[in-house]
């Protein structure tokens, strides 16, 4: 695999220009296409770190975060609504177009992370949420823990309690309660699915529509390697109590290498690029968490013009689903 990576390097989907499918919003990884009262996300090789988007790309990453996110929505379409209507290609989810609830609900269930980096600063509340001293890094909460942040358009995701999200009339308490209760249910069930293979979920986000019918519904991704945080099951034990690092399958690595390279995302620092092994190395970490997590092989579309593949397998969706403007 890591042969088929390396040839792929000067081959990666960095932008797309489909146009013709709607007006075009830039995310960090997706492009995204307003079609009428559908979204055609188009999931890019982009990776982001800190609140920045890297110049270099990841081969296969944008194949892989889709049909990730495609798996783990069917797998939890009976928890929560999703914004699926089909997955027509390796990169692209055709979904409901909704209003996007400016709040992300993170479910953390171990020590780690950001977290673990607020809490080793010295403070002991994130999110409203009082933490206990003499916690170790990694540890596993008694109970998963709701820190939600706001979604900004530009720049930094900032912290934020219920309470400031209530007081400032971004959800109601009853909303925001039904969200809650949402989130933990599939933290709860990526929980279990993990577990199954071997797997720790360790935190994740999820990220929720208001639909022009009111119901609200689960949209983005879920339980991907850009969402989450595995830990290997096996090792997590032993690890935990020698104080090493844990074997995880995660973006985690990637904000790692980032801070060795005196990056975090702070002003005046410089991103650094990313070399050909690291770029390899990321990859083929992603591509065995969907073997892991999935329980099959992933066999990657090698097509030289994606964007010719992607044009072709859309208007044949949108045309046997009797939307085609073609």
């Amino acid at each position: 695999m890591r042969d088929t990576i390396r040839d792929q390097l000067d081959r990666t989907l960095r932008s797309t220009n489909l146009d013709r499918f709607g007006e075009k919003y830039t995310g960090k990884v997706r492009d995204t296409y307003a079609y009428g009262d559908q979204l055609i996300l188009v999931t890019t090789d982009r990776i982001s770190a800190f609140d920045h988007v890297l110049r270099q790309t990841i081969p296969f990453k944008g194949q892989v975060l889709n049909r990730l996110a495609a798996y783990f929505f069917e797998a939890t379409s009976d928890v929560v609504d999703n914004h699926v209507i089909s997955v027509p290609d390796p990169n692209v989810t055709i979904a409901t177009r909704c209003d996007t609830v400016p709040v992300e609900f993170v479910v953390r269930g171990y020590l780690v992370g950001h977290a673990w980096r607020t809490y080793s600063n010295g403070k002991r509340e994130l999110c409203g949420i009082s933490l206990a001293d003499g916690l170790q890094r990694d540890q596993k909460f008694e109970q998963p823990i709701l820190t939600p942040s706001t979604k900004a358009v530009e720049g930094h995701d900032e912290d934020i309690s219920r309470e400031e999200i209530v007081a400032r009339g971004i959800l109601s308490e009853q909303d925001f309660d039904r969200l809650a209760g949402h989130a933990f249910a599939l933290f709860e069930r990526g929980s279990q699915m993990a577990s199954d293979r071997g797997l720790i979920l360790v935190d994740t986000k999820y990220e929720f529509g208001l639909t022009p019918g009111g119901d609200y519904i689960l949209i983005d991704e879920v339980h991907t390697p850009d969402s989450s945080r595995y830990f290997y099951g096996d090792t997590y034990e032993a690890l935990l109590a020698d104080g090493g690092k844990q074997r995880q399958l995660s973006k985690e690595f990637v904000r790692e290498w980032l801070m060795d390279h005196g990056f975090m995302g702070r002003a005046g620092q410089t991103l650094p690029d990313l070399d050909a092994e690291t770029r390899i190395d990321i990859a083929a970490r992603y591509i065995e968490l969907f073997d892991k997590v999935t329980g099959t092989e992933f066999i990657p579309d090698t097509s030289e013009n994606p964007e010719a593949r992607m044009t072709e397998n859309l208007k044949s969706a949108l045309s046997a689903a009797g939307q085609s403007k073609y």
